[in-house]
């Protein structure tokens, strides 16, 4: 054997001998997950003892004071708390609404949109014109739509596979209705629930204002509700709709980010964030938004504690504090990271639900190929055959322009809407098995990237 083929002999049993003990790895991050895993213990904790954990809410609080100490638990190199002022917005007691015909009247179920204000006392009661997208509203003038109520009836659309392209495109009359019916005089909004669900529970979410019009209630209406003030509306375009919240927005108040990290070994310098949000709408319980994404990206460093795995590169864990209403958690823990001139190579977050994983999507062309050619076949067997160029989250897109490859987990994503920002999303609805597979996937995600790098 000559010595240039017992060189290339040298490389590929270097090579395949690396492949193995990865794999190797990374089945022990399923098997530990699977047989001592602490996901479904943490998130059963967190809904059924806390429950909802709106920005600035007492229950925000307690979430983060327990994830410090389970983090404390987990002998880390470090865990901290990082101070971030969070805007401060309550529900107030359970809202009411009627379908007013004449005489009759039809109750149907409502919420107010995260951010709005109350209703007038003893509620508000109008006429309603429905329509369908912001051309219709534009279309209807100021003559058609002041003093009435605005019904944005604008279902998300079914024929999206990726049920986060049919939000995404559903999701701006949430957020901008209020402001471009209250230009045009309008005294309230009813927008249809973002859910590709048929049923009697409203989604709430955030909605936005702006300081140069004035500012009107909003509430979202369950699809049940919608379909049914549709129809009554066709039958008689003058009837009247009244609701009644008494939602309010607070002073903003001081709340954390959780952070706690396990130290690289080699490239300590070298930063790879993963985390989810701790705060959550307060319908239900947070479970599958984002108490999912928070436990599994906590279990990621128990995992490599438990197994004694030494990473290359520093693991840091982030609990972001209010993504679902201003994104203050991620902006400070950006701005900081700038201001320490930290070098985070990498940064996943999980914040789609505790759903089958499918696989990752990354926000840049060069690193993702070169990265997906290098090890998208460790993962092939597990079940993560996506890998694609997308948008890593919002908490850690603020991490973007500071040179660092942005990663999104992609659970399976048909059943998501069905809970998002509504009383139905609870403990009950996460599976135990898909919520521990998950948080193995991103373990081995991770494990790669501290072992290699980026490139």
């Amino acid at each position: 054997m000559n010595r240039f083929v017992t060189c290339l002999f040298l490389l590929f049993s270097t090579a395949t001998f690396s492949q193995s003990s990865d794999s190797l790895i990374i089945r022990k991050f399923y098997e530990e997950s699977f047989v001592n895993g602490k996901t479904y213990h943490w998130l059963g904790e967190i809904c059924s003892t806390i429950g909802p954990r709106v920005s600035g809410s007492p229950q925000a609080e307690m979430a983060v004071n327990y994830l410090k100490k389970e983090l404390d638990q987990l002998s880390l190199d470090s865990v901290y708390l990082q101070d971030v002022m969070v805007p401060h917005w309550v529900r107030g007691k359970k809202e009411s609404a009627f379908i007013v015909n004449g005489k009759e009247k039809k109750a149907v179920n409502i919420c107010a949109l995260g951010g709005s204000i109350a209703t007038p006392n003893g509620g508000l009661k109008a006429g309603i014109v429905e329509v369908h997208n912001f051309d219709e509203l534009k279309a209807l003038g100021k003559e058609n739509v002041h003093g009435k109520i605005v019904f944005m009836n604008h279902p998300m659309k079914p024929e999206f596979i990726n049920t986060f392209e049919a939000y995404g495109e559903a999701a701006g009359f949430r957020w901008s209705t209020a402001m471009k019916a209250g230009a045009l005089g309008a005294a309230g909004v009813v927008v249809r629930s973002m859910t590709l669900s048929m049923d009697d529970y409203p989604h709430t979410g955030a909605m936005g204002y702006s300081d140069t019009i004035p500012k009107i209630p909003a509430c979202a209406i369950s699809t049940i509700g919608a379909e049914a003030l549709s129809k009554a509306l066709k039958e008689n375009k003058n009837l009247q709709f009244y609701f009644q919240q008494s939602s309010a927005i607070l002073p903003d108040t001081l709340s954390h980010n959780v952070i706690g990290e396990i130290r690289g070994a080699e490239f300590p310098n070298e930063i790879i964030v993963v985390g989810g949000h701790v705060d959550a709408w307060d319908l239900g319980q947070g479970a599958h938004d984002d108490g999912a994404g928070m436990v599994e990206s906590m279990e990621v460093l128990r995992l490599f504690k438990r197994l004694n795995i030494h990473p290359k590169r520093t693991i840091r864990f982030v609990g972001f504090m209010n993504e679902e209403n201003g994104g203050k958690g991620g902006e400070m823990y950006a701005k900081q990271a700038k201001l320490r001139g930290e070098k985070t190579i990498a940064a996943i977050e999980s914040d789609e639900g505790g759903f089958t994983p499918r696989g990752f999507s990354f926000n840049g062309d060069s690193l993702q190929s070169e990265f997906v050619k290098k090890n998208r076949s460790l993962f092939m067997s597990y079940g993560l055959s996506k890998w694609e160029k997308g948008y890593g989250g919002s908490d850690i897109n603020h991490l973007g322009d500071q040179g660092t490859l942005l990663i999104g987990f992609i659970p399976d994503s048909q059943r998501y809407f069905e809970v998002h920002h509504a009383a139905t999303d609870t403990f009950d609805k996460v599976s135990r098995r898909e919520l521990e597979m998950s948080a193995a996937s991103i373990a081995s995600l991770v494990y790669m990237l501290s072992e290699y790098g980026v490139k």
